[in-house]
């Protein structure tokens, strides 16, 4: 099976792992809903770390950066049923069910889903497809699965509504304190604008009264200056540090970081 293996493409997702893999994740713009079959699934952002098992689901929240870790455990493989909830499909909901939203959604941006027996059901119900992806499923039968699945989370938890049904663009943040949470992640600098609810003209004006440059070289000098604390302070090897630091490889990272500081990682530690 591929990985992850898409049974609607760009709605529904399984994944199969055997082995521990890392994923730089980065900018998720949709609702997401996960269902972890087998194995530990973990997402951290700059505000949450949250992490689930066998039989547990977690509804993730548009519009934000995070790192998912994907462990296998001892006598049980990965394995990890993604539901994307995208916008023009909750819009359809919305009309369809007449939902309309009063205030916008001010609550954690990712929610652990208490179980109950719809909720179990349905996760059961899901799992033959994504298990027989030779069967072609019609993505009509999918695009139910994924209206029962929403249905039946408003059902268990109403105050989702906010959460699902919120269309507005994201309001405009403290520039300054989302970046600096935020700089090791490996985006354009257009979704840090979009993620700050700023234009792209209106974020690099306001990057320059800030910090007092322009946004890529405080990137790169944000992510340099991190890299040689860790391996100074924490003693950390360069391979093990240079993707959580927003670098695509071991070797642009080495080189960028000696051409600041004189002399290549490794030498530091």
């Amino acid at each position: 099976m591929t990985n992850p293996a898409e049974i609607i493409p760009g709605i529904l997702f399984y994944s199969y792992l055997a082995t521990r893999r890392k994923d730089k994740v980065g900018f998720m713009s949709n609702n997401t809903l996960v269902m972890q079959v087998s194995g530990l699934f973990t997402l951290e952002t700059s505000e949450q770390k949250i992490s689930m098992t066998r039989g547990q689901m977690l509804l993730i929240g548009k519009n934000q950066l995070g790192q998912i870790t994907k462990t296998p455990l001892p006598d049980e493989d990965y394995e990890t049923i993604v539901i994307s909830l995208q916008e023009d499909m909750l819009r359809k909901i919305a009309l369809e069910e007449h939902i309309e939203v009063q205030q916008k959604y001010s609550g954690p941006s990712n929610i652990l889903i208490p179980s109950n027996d719809f909720l179990q059901g349905y996760f059961q119900s899901v799992i033959p497809y994504v298990r027989n992806p030779s069967d072609k499923l019609a993505t009509e039968m999918g695009i139910l699965k994924v209206n029962e699945g929403v249905k039946l989370l408003l059902s268990a938890m109403p105050e989702l509504k906010e959460f699902l049904f919120d269309f507005s663009e994201p309001y405009k943040i403290d520039l300054e304190k989302f970046m600096l949470s935020n700089f090791h992640f490996n985006i354009p600098v257009e979704k840090f604008a979009q993620l700050t609810g700023r234009s792209l003209a209106g974020f690099k004006r306001d990057f320059q009264k800030i910090f007092g440059m322009a946004p890529r070289h405080w990137l790169q000098d944000k992510r340099l200056t991190e890299a040689r604390h860790l391996i100074e302070s924490r003693h950390k090897k360069p391979s093990a540090i240079y993707l959580d630091l927003g670098f695509e490889s071991l070797s642009h990272f080495s080189h960028s970081f000696k051409k600041k500081f004189g002399k290549a990682p490794t030498e530091w530690v």
